[in-house]
């Protein structure tokens, strides 16, 4: 018994100038490959139908084997040791596991704001930085993933908006509320977060059915529909705190500075957040036709189906 040697499932499948096989083991490891006249060897260590163990098997063919076929086994070494499917799999695991953590995040400091609303009313708009700004910091942190994955093909998002995005949130959230404590208590942080968070709680949970291929009619229908007026409250809400942040700059002089000799001109900071203001609603622009496109894409052809 310690001598037999165990074969694994091996598929075939051919073209007329191609032929293909699919040798059912994983986790392999230490594959060894080889063609002499036109046998084909094949010996690996994996985890097949009778468990983790020694697999081999010799494939005899009609005709030898040219020589420059041989070196189509590098590819053959490849999918043995991480198929396609695999990959695609890890991807979507990756991905998932992503869109959870930022959904939870999202859903937490949500909760958290409306909670603390009904009960406090009015007065925890002046207290929001202070009670969830760890957590927002870490989800707008984590999103710079978002822009990674669209920069090099994980995901099928265009790479600007997501940047625009990216950057502006963390631009308001790490400057103009981050680095001043008198905006930190300002009642504008508490709208900034709510819409922030309110797009999010549709958003992510969209993109978690999305990787495991189900779509849920109802919540496809909001992640397509609630940013209409929700990108544009919080455009506004972002642009209300960085005219309410000008005057706090100006008084600190915080990251104002002054040019060399011989200009010496002191150049405030509060020049930046005025052509910021002008950027705002131009990345808002530029993300709004985006998103309105992708629902046209999605609920357009249908309803040219209807007339």
């Amino acid at each position: 018994m310690e001598n037999q040697v165990l074969t694994p499932h091996v598929y075939w499948a051919q073209r007329h100038r191609e032929l293909y096989l699919r040798v059912e083991l994983s986790d392999v490891q230490n594959p060894a490959i080889s063609i002499a006249e036109n046998v084909l060897h094949f010996k690996a260590q994996g985890h097949g139908a009778k468990g983790d163990n020694v697999y081999e098997f010799h494939l005899e063919f009609l005709d030898p084997v040219k020589p420059e076929e041989e070196e189509r086994l590098n590819k053959l070494r490849m999918e043995s040791e991480g198929s396609v499917e695999t990959l695609i799999n890890m991807k979507k695991g990756y991905l998932f596991m992503y869109n959870l953590v930022q959904f939870l995040g999202f859903s937490w400091m949500f909760v958290n704001m409306t909670v603390r609303f009904f009960i406090l009313g009015k007065e925890s708009f002046y207290d929001t930085f202070h009670s969830i700004a760890d957590m927002m910091y870490f989800c707008q942190m984590l999103a710079v993933v978002e822009a990674i994955n669209a920069a090099i093909g994980v995901t099928k998002s265009p790479v600007i908006p997501s940047v625009i995005q990216l950057f502006g949130r963390n631009f308001i959230l790490f400057i103009v509320i981050g680095t001043m404590e008198e905006m930190q208590n300002k009642a504008v942080v508490f709208f900034v977060f709510y819409l922030w968070s309110t797009i999010e709680i549709f958003r992510y949970p969209y993109y978690m059915l999305s990787c495991i291929d189900m779509d849920w009619k109802v919540l496809t229908w909001l992640r397509y529909t609630v940013w209409i007026p929700l990108y544009p409250l919080g455009c506004l809400a972002e642009a209300v705190s960085v005219i309410q942040s000008i005057p706090v700059f100006n008084e600190t002089g915080r990251f104002s500075f002054t040019l060399p000799y011989p200009m010496e001109i002191k150049v405030r900071f509060s020049f930046f957040l005025q052509i910021y203001l002008i950027m705002l609603f131009l990345g808002l622009y530029i993300n709004f036709r985006h998103l309105y496109k992708q629902r046209r894409r999605h609920y357009g052809q249908k309803k040219k189906k209807i007339h």
